[in-house]
Parts: C-alpha cells; sequence; structure tokens
C-alpha cells in the first residue's frame, strides 16, 4: 500500500468530512450468507450489509450477492494513511456460494468471490501526481468453513492492485477465526475474532503495505458487540492491530504496535420490497490511535478520526 508520508511504495515510483462515518467490520467470517464488503482484510472502513430486521428472504437459493457504496472522509490501511486531502469513494460488490451444509463437526462451507475499490479526489487521487482518479482496486477469493459453536474460519487471499500507479501490487494470504457468541450471550455477545495475514512475493519496497526492506505479517485482535432494535442496528467494533513480523517496519525497526481502533456504526433498513432484496443506510464514527510507524506514516499525528456515509444491498 502507500503512505503519503513518503515511506510507502509510492516513495519508490482529516478531517474533513467528520459528520457521518461507518466504520468496517469485515464479515469473511460468515462462511455462507451477510458477507460485507470492504478491503479484504478486515482492518479498513467500509460499509456494512447485516441486516436489522426480519424480512421475507425474496432469494433462497445457495448464491448471495451483496454490494455498496461509501463516501469516506479519510482511508487508513491497519492504521496507514492513504491519503491526505479529498475524500474517499469505496465501492464494492462480492458474490457468495453455499456450498455445503452439514450436520457434523463441519457445518457449512462457502465461497466467495469479489472486488472493493477506492475512489480519490485528494493528493493521491485526481489532485495528485497520476490526475486519475481510481486509486485502489482489490480482488480477493474468500474460503469459509463453519462449524459448531458458531466457530469459523475464513482463509482470503486479496491482491491489492493501484490502477492509478500510486504503489505496488500487494498480494496476501489471510486467516480469521470468528466466533459468534450471541445465541448464548445475547445482548451481552462480543463476537470476538482473531486475523493473521502475511504479505506474498514482495521485494524491498515492493508488496508491502508499509514499503519495507522485509515481508510482513499482520495481526489484529477484535471484538463486535452489537444491538439490533427492528428498526434499526447499532455495532461497535474495537481492534488492535498488530506485527507478528515485520509489518510496521520504520526506520529499520519493525515496531509491534501498529494501532488501535474503536468505532460506532448505526445501520437502518431502507424499507425495499423483498423482492427488490435488502438495502440499507449506514452511518458511524471510528478513532484510531496511531504506534510510532503509523504516526509516522500520518504526518507526525498520533490519532486519526475517520467520517462517512453509505449504502448497502444484498440479495
Amino acid at each position: 500500500m502507500i503512505s503519503v508520508s513518503g515511506q510507502g511504495p509510492a516513495a519508490s515510483a482529516h478531517v474533513g468530512c467528520r459528520l457521518l462515518a461507518i466504520v468496517s467490520v469485515v464479515a469473511w467470517a460468515a462462511p455462507l450468507t451477510g458477507q460485507t464488503n470492504g478491503p479484504a482484510t478486515g482492518g479498513s472502513s467500509s460499509a456494512t450489509t447485516t441486516p436489522v430486521q426480519e424480512t421475507t428472504d425474496a432469494n433462497p437459493g445457495a448464491m448471495t450477492l451483496s454490494a455498496s457504496v461509501d463516501l469516506m472522509s479519510r482511508y487508513m490501511f491497519r492504521g496507514i494513511r492513504q491519503q491526505s486531502t479529498g475524500i474517499a469513494i469505496w465501492p464494492a460488490a462480492d458474490i457468495s456460494v453455499a456450498a455445503y451444509s452439514g450436520h457434523g463437526a463441519l457445518k457449512s462451507v462457502g465461497i466467495s468471490l469479489g472486488s472493493w475499490n477506492s475512489l480519490h479526489t485528494g493528493d493521491t487521487g485526481t489532485a495528485g501526481p497520476s490526475a486519475k482518479f481510481w486509486y485502489e482496486g482489490d480482488f480477493y477469493t474468500t474460503l469459509g468453513l463453519g462449524f459448531g459453536g458458531g466457530v469459523s474460519l475464513a482463509m482470503t487471499y486479496t491482491a491489492y492492485t493501484s490502477p492509478n500507479n500510486s504503489f505496488s501490487t500487494v498480494k496476501e494470504l489471510m486467516f480469521k477465526l470468528a466466533v459468534d457468541d450471541a445465541p448464548h450471550l445475547h445482548k451481552a455477545a462480543l463476537k470476538p475474532y482473531v486475523i493473521v495475514a502475511r504479505e506474498l512475493d514482495t521485494a524491498p519496497g515492493f508488496g508491502q503495505a508499509d514499503g519495507g526492506i522485509e515481508a510482513g505479517t499482520y495481526l489484529e485482535v477484535g471484538m463486535v458487540p452489537a444491538y439490533s432494535r427492528r428498526k434499526v442496528s447499532f455495532a461497535v467494533p474495537v481492534k488492535l492491530g498488530l506485527s507478528l513480523r515485520n509489518y510496521y517496519e520504520f526506520d529499520g525497526i519493525d515496531h509491534t504496535f501498529g494501532y488501535f481502533s474503536v468505532g460506532g456504526i448505526v445501520t437502518a433498513p431502507l424499507g425495499t420490497p423483498a423482492k427488490l432484496g435488502s438495502w440499507n443506510l449506514h452511518c458511524g464514527a471510528e478513532f484510531q490511535r496511531l504506534g510510532v510507524a503509523t504516526r509516522a506514516f500520518n504526518g507526525g499525528d498520533g490519532s486519526q478520526v475517520i467520517g462517512s456515509i453509505g449504502i448497502g444491498f444484498g440479495y
């Protein structure tokens, strides 16, 4: 990826809209349905398409389509700033297939393919050296496994590309282990998860989120407590991003602490007929506290506030 302070791959080659925000929780932990769109790492902000009320399922088949568009005040990838000025627009689409459902130890198998994109008006987009809008285009595929007790394991391969050549392509393999404890804890459910992601096919200064010397391994620990009413749902995602090895390199040193994030999400259905799919409007806010390396990548600022509003669709 890129750090606009000049420490990312682009070095080799906010808060304007804080009124509304959406914090992303990428739900590859759900192996069949309920996928959410966003950066394929689960480490950034994006739209959530979680339904907030019971509706008639117009699509009872094995294939699910979801899409979203979000307007962001700032794009932070795992604490690494991707823009200094302007706004980011995030269109995304995902298609998921329920490949297996059973009653043994393995309850379900799901496969999904998707694309996530970031379009920038500021210094890494139309106002930047390339003068091109399309900053990032990600393509991913996920294999999700569902087990008893709400446990799920998802394996995702992602290629992060930059159509306007702001950074070199980053290839990554990610594993996400999650537990849906809502059936047991109900309103007190925390929905914890752990992510481990490894960068592949790198070279010094290329193919790495931090533009470092060595391929990095990223660790994220988080939870997503949530509460739903008939007309609206609330979620408070909390996550900690760490370097297991060489993920947050700066001045030749690997810094373990990357960032801490806490946010709030409000999602409301739009009341569309079931035959047209499930549509929602979502907004919220996210605060990120940055570590030594990510602070340097953020122009010396130790924190960041992110705002956005978006619309989601599922069928």
